[in-house]
């Protein structure tokens, strides 16, 4: 099986649902984590990001370059943010 990796940072849920859905529809292996926890209300969300895409590391470019395509609205210079790990 292969080892899933933290690949970038999604913002919003939005993001999220629509990169979910080029994935699939592209067979690419992934999965999308929240960092919502209901025990402290989301305040990892507000602090990391609405939660992340693993996916095996030999995707990762093809991902990346999907994701800096999807048809979001910028709010004043790019914000979104890859993985620094």
């Amino acid at each position: 099986m292969e080892e899933f990796k933290k690949i970038l940072v999604l913002e919003n849920e939005i993001e999220a649902r629509l990169l979910d859905s080029v994935l699939n529809e592209r067979n690419i292996p992934h999965r999308i984590r929240s960092y919502y926890d209901s025990a402290y209300d989301g305040i990892f969300q507000a602090q990391k990001g609405w939660g992340v895409v693993l996916a095996p590391l030999q995707y990762q470019e093809e991902i990346e370059a999907i994701y800096q395509d999807l048809p979001l609205e910028d709010s004043g210079g790019d914000e979104r943010k890859k993985d620094e790990d």
